[in-house]
């Protein structure tokens, strides 16, 4: 197998990269996150990333570009669905990528977060799967939480506060929406 990792972020790839190594898959690191609001945030992520990619010599494909625009046009409007358009977005692209540098499959470190809908996630990148003509490598990482979350902090890595998304951001800080 010749897999294009989709990464969310460092901490959330220690433990996915962990399996993927013990069962030895094949993989390449995928940073595409348009989501991630403000700026400052999506450098310290990036950075973060790529920090952690040159420390364990993994194989990356970046992109390092803001991509706050085409994630707001995505979601505005339909703020309700907003997760499950923000992984459509991010993983119709990893399959595109994966498409293009002749990838057989495609997973993400979203699939480590116990934050993320496993389902949503599955359901759409099983039909981008039939699209796209290869495989999508479902693994239930939340197993490893736990794991990863110590490995993070003992490796002193960035750890982020929310998901990502200017949604996420005020609904973290925001304290009129903790009462709701």
């Amino acid at each position: 197998m010749n897999l294009l990792l989709h990464v969310c972020c460092a901490p959330c790839l220690l433990y996915p990269a962990h399996v993927l190594h013990t069962d030895d898959i094949s993989f390449t690191c995928y940073f595409f996150n348009p989501n991630i609001h403000p700026f400052k945030e999506f450098k310290k992520r990036l950075d973060t990333f790529r920090e952690l990619s040159r420390q364990r010599n993994y194989q990356v494909i970046i992109e390092s570009s803001y991509g706050l625009k085409i994630f707001l046009r995505s979601i505005v409007f339909k703020e309700e669905k907003r997760c499950s358009l923000c992984h459509f977005l991010r993983m119709k692209k990893t399959f595109e990528v994966a498409a293009s540098h002749g990838f057989d499959s495609v997973s993400s470190t979203l699939l480590y977060s116990r934050f993320q809908d496993h389902r949503s996630i599955k359901t759409l990148s099983d039909e981008l799967s039939l699209a796209y003509g290869m495989r999508f490598y479902y693994r239930d990482f939340r197993v490893g939480w736990d794991q990863g979350v110590f490995e993070s902090k003992r490796l002193s890595l960035y750890r982020q506060p929310y998901c990502g998304c200017v949604y996420s951001e005020q609904e973290r800080y925001d304290k009129s929406l903790k009462k709701q």
